[in-house]
């Protein structure tokens, strides 16, 4: 049952230079519960576009998106800001972890501006850390950390909050081959693990196929492969 997420005749344009760029024209996608989904396509055909307003980053040109039967259009921005905390986690590319803080202060953020406590934020964070394999860098910054480990930062960060839903947004695509192996491991257990559903933008083909249900972003509309 696709319960999770709807999106009916969903438009996106921009405008640049006075001219109107339609980005997404009339796309239609559907997500279950503990589903994986790829998203595959060039650069530049509105992957991220497509990501950033399904995880309320953005907002519509028009068309619905419902999440857990939902209409999101119907909610301000405190209440959207509330749901994408709670409710969705993030992976990028670039990881957007904060410089001046270490890897356990990072993936206990989403935590801390939700209300928990310190001390219950602390220890999700360590457990989910341990999680990844890095149990004995935690008290290293960024700078300190390879591509892969501070993925994998960024991976435990987006998961404290134990949301529904992840998005992620060419999360291998600055990483060597192996190391983004690892972190393709790492996503697929925790929706196996965790029933967290996954939505996925590549354009890496093998990584797709391996999430298995693939769907090609062209001409502004989603279509099955």
């Amino acid at each position: 049952m696709n319960d999770l997420l709807q999106v009916e005749d969903l438009y996106k344009s921009f405008v640049e230079g006075g001219e109107e760029i339609r980005v997404l024209r009339g796309l239609h996608l559907e997500l279950g519960t503990g589903q994986r989904l790829a998203i595959v396509g060039e650069s530049g055909v509105g992957k991220s576009t497509l990501l950033h307003i399904l995880g309320t980053l953005d907002r519509p040109s028009g068309g619905r998106v419902i999440y857990r039967g939902q209409e999101l259009s119907s909610l301000d921005d405190e209440a959207l800001s509330q749901l994408r905390n709670r409710e969705i986690g993030f992976v990028f590319q670039f990881h957007y972890l904060l410089p001046d803080f270490n890897a356990l202060e990072n993936v206990m953020l989403p935590a801390l501006i939700q209300g928990w406590q310190w001390e219950r934020a602390q220890e999700a964070a360590l457990r989910l850390l341990e999680a990844v394999g890095l149990k004995d860098r935690v008290t290293h910054r960024p700078g300190k950390l390879s591509g892969g480990e501070q993925q994998r930062v960024a991976v435990a960060r987006s998961t404290i909050l134990e949301p529904r839903l992840i998005l992620a947004d060419e999360p291998t695509g600055d990483l060597d081959p192996r190391t983004g192996e690892e972190v393709q491991d790492l996503l697929f257990r925790l929706n196996e693990e965790r029933g967290v559903a996954l939505v996925v933008a590549t354009h890496n083909r093998r990584f797709a196929a391996k999430i298995g249900a693939q769907m090609e972003l062209r001409d502004g509309g989603l279509f099955p492969l």
